[in-house]
């Protein structure tokens, strides 16, 4: 489209996936040209029968972050320059914005249903680790120092940790989906946090199964293990839902919210903390 900015992606005479930007002024003159914003580490895959393009953008600080965006798939490419495309009704709707602040499209593409399975994986993963997690361990530290509450604690603690262990497997299936549709685009940090409570985890699940009796000599070692575990869990699972709502990043609400959520269970552990 005369007018527009464009980055193209195809396959070279190799078979390699090549990526070209092209600033369109006129139909007359298609060459790759520069845009008018840097471009850097293009790349392009193409999976199942789509075709993904990864770049990063350095934006002038007064430039919009809200852009009207188009897309279509052509024919074919000649000689490294892409031949017209139809003129169909689904090439003439594929339209819509595009807000480079939070990777969103409104417009009829995957690109909702990535964004779904996006705010699904935050969903899981910030009810787990970040809220369910938390509240097993002040039911396993406050409830048993109770002698009515016993056994009763110890159900509900593990009913609660391994509901969060679930839940937080759920998220973690869909982190996977996620990466394998785009293996360009990494979040260093926040997905080793997420392997590490994932391993930690599963071993701390094991906790029920290896639990030796409160008489037994290596009871001792085995709470030093069972609690270390446990409050590392608490601490990397907070640490990474505030890391997934930099990356996601949802309405500020949201972030408030939790924010909310988690300064209550906190202030519940000190008041409790005071009292016992």
């Amino acid at each position: 489209m005369a007018g527009s900015q464009a980055f193209v992606a195809f396959k070279d005479s190799n078979g390699v996936m090549t990526v070209k930007t092209f600033d369109i002024s006129s139909y007359t003159s298609i060459v790759p040209s520069n845009l008018s914003f840097d471009v850097s580490a293009m790349s392009a895959e193409s999976l199942g029968g789509m075709t993904r393009i990864f770049a990063t953008l350095t934006l002038p600080s007064k430039m919009a972050t809200t852009l009207n965006q188009v897309w279509q798939v052509g024919p074919s490419v000649v000689d490294g320059f892409p031949t017209k495309h139809d003129f169909q009704p689904a090439n003439l709707n594929s339209e819509g914005t595009l807000d480079l602040l939070k990777g969103q499209s409104n417009g009829v593409t995957g690109g909702g249903s990535r964004t779904r399975r996006k705010n699904i994986h935050g969903v899981l993963n910030a009810v787990s680790w970040g809220i369910m997690f938390p509240i097993g361990a002040i039911i396993a530290r406050y409830l048993r120092t109770f002698q009515s509450a016993d056994p009763a604690w110890f159900y509900l603690h593990a009913l609660c940790q391994f509901s969060s262990y679930v839940i937080g497997v759920a998220g973690w299936g869909t982190r996977l989906k996620l990466g394998s549709e785009s293996k360009g685009l990494v979040y260093t940090n926040h997905r080793n946090i997420g392997i590490a409570l994932f391993y930690l985890a599963t071993v701390q699940v094991f906790a029920l199964v290896l639990r030796p009796r409160k008489d037994h000599k290596f009871r001792f070692y085995w709470n030093i293990y069972h609690h270390s575990l446990g409050y590392a869990i608490v601490i990397l699972g907070i640490i990474n839902v505030f890391k997934g709502l930099d990356i996601l990043p949802p309405a500020k609400k949201w972030r408030s919210i939790y924010i909310i959520v988690i300064s209550g269970l906190g202030i519940i552990a000190i008041l409790l903390e005071a009292i016992i």
